[in-house]
C-alpha cells in the first residue's frame, strides 16, 4: 500500500521528463534531412569551368607556327646629311626603342597573313651584329651572314618558314651617297637652300623551317629595276618634309612627332606593298 500511494506522482515525473527530452532532440532529428544540402557550393564550381575555356584562345604566339617572324630593323633612326662637299657630309645614329618599329613589321606581318598562324621569335639585343657589322676579313663569304644570324636566333621555335626583315643601304638618288634603314635626309640643294626627306630602306627574306635556305625573292630584281624606272620623279623610298626643323641633339628625335609618325606610316605602306608577295610565295614552295 506504501508503493502504490506515492506511484502516479513519480510516473508523472517520468513522463515529463521524457516529453521535455523529445521537445528537445526534435529540432535536431528535424534538421537531419536538409544537412546534407551543398547545391550552392555545385553552383560556384561552374564559373570556372567556363574561366578555363579562355587560355585555348590565346594568340598564336603559343600554338602552331607556319610563318616566323624575325623583324631587326631595329630602334635606330638615321639621321644623314649631305654637305656641299664630301667633307660635308654627317651621320648620326639616334636611339627611338619608343617608336617600337619591330613591333610595327609583326603587326604588319600578321594583317598580311590572314589565316596563316603566326609567331614573332624574340632574339637577344645584339644578335644581328653579326650581319650589320661584320668582320673585316680577307676572302670572307658574306652570303652566310644572314642565315648564320637566323639559324641561331630561330633553333628552337619550330617554324615552317620564317620571315626576317632587315635594314637595307639604299642610293640617294642624284649622289654618290647611301642610306640605311628608317632615318631623315637633310642635304643642299643646288646650294641655295636646305631640304629634308624621310626614307625607309629595308629587305625581306624568307627562310625555309628546317633547311634554312633561301626562298627566292619574291619581288626580283626586275620588279625592283622598273619600279625604280617608273620612280623617276617620286622615289618611294623617300618622303619629303616640308618647313621642318631637325633637333638639335640626337636624343630628342625620339621625342619628334613628326619624325615618328612620318617613319610609321612609311614603313607601313611599304611593308603593306611588299609584304603580301613574300607570303604568297611561301605559301607555293
Amino acid at each position: 500500500m506504501h508503493l502504490t500511494g506515492h506511484s502516479p506522482p513519480m510516473l508523472r515525473s517520468f513522463i515529463a521528463i521524457c516529453v521535455l527530452l523529445a521537445y528537445l532532440v526534435a529540432p535536431a532529428w528535424g534538421q537531419s534531412p536538409t544537412a546534407p544540402a551543398p547545391t550552392p557550393a555545385a553552383k560556384k564550381v561552374a564559373p570556372k569551368a567556363k574561366a578555363t575555356a579562355k587560355p585555348t584562345a590565346v594568340s598564336t604566339e603559343s600554338g602552331p607556327c607556319q610563318i616566323g617572324v624575325i623583324p631587326a630593323i631595329g630602334d635606330k633612326f638615321f639621321v644623314k646629311h649631305i654637305g656641299l662637299t664630301v667633307f660635308g657630309n654627317e651621320l648620326t645614329e639616334a636611339p627611338i626603342e619608343s617608336w617600337g618599329l619591330d613591333d610595327l613589321v609583326v603587326a604588319r606581318v600578321r594583317a598580311a597573313a590572314g589565316g596563316l598562324s603566326t609567331k614573332r621569335i624574340p632574339y637577344a639585343k645584339g644578335a644581328f651584329d653579326p650581319f650589320y657589322h661584320p668582320p673585316r676579313e680577307l676572302f670572307r663569304d658574306a652570303s652566310h651572314d644572314l642565315v648564320d644570324v637566323v639559324r641561331r636566333v630561330a633553333a628552337n621555335a619550330n617554324c615552317e618558314r620564317y620571315l626576317v626583315v632587315t635594314r637595307f643601304t639604299g642610293q640617294v638618288a642624284g649622289t654618290n651617297q647611301a642610306a640605311e634603314g628608317v632615318g631623315v635626309l637633310t642635304n643642299w640643294s643646288s646650294g641655295a637652300f636646305k631640304t629634308a626627306s624621310l626614307f625607309a630602306f629595308f629587305r625581306v627574306t624568307v627562310f625555309d623551317g628546317k633547311t634554312f635556305e633561301k626562298y627566292d625573292d619574291a619581288i626580283g630584281l626586275g620588279t625592283r629595276l622598273a619600279a625604280s624606272l617608273t620612280n623617276l620623279v617620286k622615289d618611294e623610298n623617300f618622303t619629303p618634309l616640308k618647313d621642318f626643323e631637325l633637333p638639335s641633339e640626337p636624343e630628342a628625335v625620339a621625342g619628334n612627332i613628326r619624325l615618328r609618325d612620318g617613319a610609321r606610316a612609311m614603313l607601313t605602306a611599304k611593308l603593306d606593298k611588299y609584304l603580301p608577295a613574300y607570303i604568297a610565295s611561301g605559301n607555293a614552295q
